[in-house]
Order: C-alpha cells, then sequence, then structure tokens
C-alpha cells in the first residue's frame, strides 16, 4: 500500500507501508493491503504504520480523515508529529502543543485586547456623536 499524510502546509508522509493502524470515534482499526476501500473520521490519537521494511512508524494526529481506495492510503490532519517510538513521541507532543497552547493564548489575549479597544472606541463615538 501507498501512504500519505498530508498536512496544510506539506505532505509529511509518501512510502510504502504494509500496515497501518489508526483512530477513530468507535475504536481502533488495521488497514491491510488487501482491505476493503474504507473511509473513517479520524479522532487525536496515536497513528501507526508498518513500512515495507518492517519498522513500525508512529504519529501522534489532530483530527482528520483517512481514505482507503485501492492501494492508496490518504490522510488528511491539521497537525501530526513523528517520534521514533511511544516514549520520545510523548514528550516530542507535549512540546508541540505546549508552544501551540503559548501561540493560541497570545492571540486570545490580541484578540481580547482589540475588542476592548473596540469597544471602548465605540462608546467615545456614542458619548461625541
Amino acid at each position: 500500500m501507498r501512504l500519505k499524510l498530508l498536512l496544510p502546509t506539506e505532505i509529511l508522509i509518501h512510502e510504502e507501508v504494509v500496515k497501518v493502524v489508526a483512530e477513530a470515534e468507535n475504536g481502533s482499526f488495521c488497514i491491510l493491503p488487501r482491505h476493503v476501500d474504507f473511509l473513517a473520521a479520524l479522532v487525536p490519537g496515536i497513528f501507526s504504520f508498518v513500512t515495507s521494511g518492517g519498522v513500525e512508524q508512529f504519529l501522534a494526529v489532530d483530527e482528520g480523515i483517512l481514505i482507503k481506495c485501492g492501494p492508496e492510503v490518504l490522510v488528511s490532519t491539521r497537525n501530526a508529529v513523528r517520534g521514533p517510538d511511544l516514549g520520545k513521541l510523548e514528550q516530542t507532543v507535549e512540546k508541540s502543543f505546549q508552544v501551540l497552547e503559548d501561540r493560541e493564548r497570545m492571540a486570545r489575549n490580541a484578540v481580547a485586547k482589540l475588542e476592548a479597544n473596540f469597544i471602548r472606541r465605540l462608546m467615545e463615538f456614542q458619548e461625541y456623536g
């Protein structure tokens, strides 16, 4: 099978695999080469695959869509972090998610300041109008 994992900004994985394991809302599932065509909505969790060389790889993925059509397995997700093993993956995910939380917090603060400034100016406009 050919696995292609797509992020909004790049193709993270594009290689031959013999097994894919992912997690949907109703639980984990495995796809092997002769599996029927399949579509699943992925939930945040661990995604793994075995390369044609027999090496198991792990990723942490955000919500996404998995489509198995013929020999192709396409996965589209907003965010994915690759790790050589589960222990290191956990550390990598914690660091990545902390950076995302910090960025989101700064963005929320900036929006809150803009909203407060807008309301203050609107009230000033109404006083003088």
